[in-house]
């Protein structure tokens, strides 16, 4: 970025702004999340690929093959972090959510069919769960029951900005409210 934001207000605001943007754009550094869950007493990090954002609403949604061991951990534990970083903005964005996933209902029949069609409905397609050992590729394909839609309702956001003129950072609430931080 040529200009450096200097106001909260529009900090939070462009924060929401490149969340969106990377919906859309394919080569968005922050349409790929780091998502930190709890698995029993340790920590446990994935990626996962931003779909949707609902700014006035605060969420985030990405999806999952339900089988997956990060939906156990999201029901045990909801509250989580995601975590991006963008070389040409010079961002890192730390959001604090809390996740609900979803198997069935609207939500997720709504989402199964504008997916189904495209290569990415294969992710969820396996006969088996992610990560089980396999001896050989298996391209057989089980049915859209494994498809599942995590919603991330952001509780807070941490954006720091490393920038030559010196790195700055900022935090903000659920509410937006938001306050300078010492880097």
């Amino acid at each position: 970025m040529n200009t450096r934001i200097e106001t909260l207000a529009l900090v939070h605001q462009s924060c929401w702004l490149e969340l969106a943007l990377a919906v859309t754009q394919r080569g968005h550094a922050f349409r790929r999340m780091a998502l930190a869950t709890v698995d029993g007493d340790r920590a446990d990090l994935r990626t996962v690929v931003l779909r949707e954002v609902q700014a006035d609403q605060r969420t985030l949604v990405f999806f999952t093959d339900a089988r997956s061991p990060k939906v156990r951990q999201i029901q045990a534990q909801p509250a989580a972090t995601l975590m991006v970083w963008c070389e040409r903005l010079g961002w890192q964005l730390r959001l604090r959510v809390l996740l609900e996933v979803e198997t069935s209902g609207l939500a997720v029949s709504s989402r199964w069919a504008r997916l189904k069609m495209t290569p990415a409905a294969h992710d969820y397609l396996s006969p088996l769960p992610p990560g089980t050992p396999v001896e050989r590729y298996l391209p057989e394909r089980a049915s859209r029951e494994q498809f599942a839609v995590v919603t991330a309702q952001v509780q807070a956001i941490d954006w720091l900005e490393l920038h030559a003129d010196g790195h700055r950072r900022a935090s903000f609430d659920a509410a937006g409210y938001g306050q300078w931080l010492v880097p």
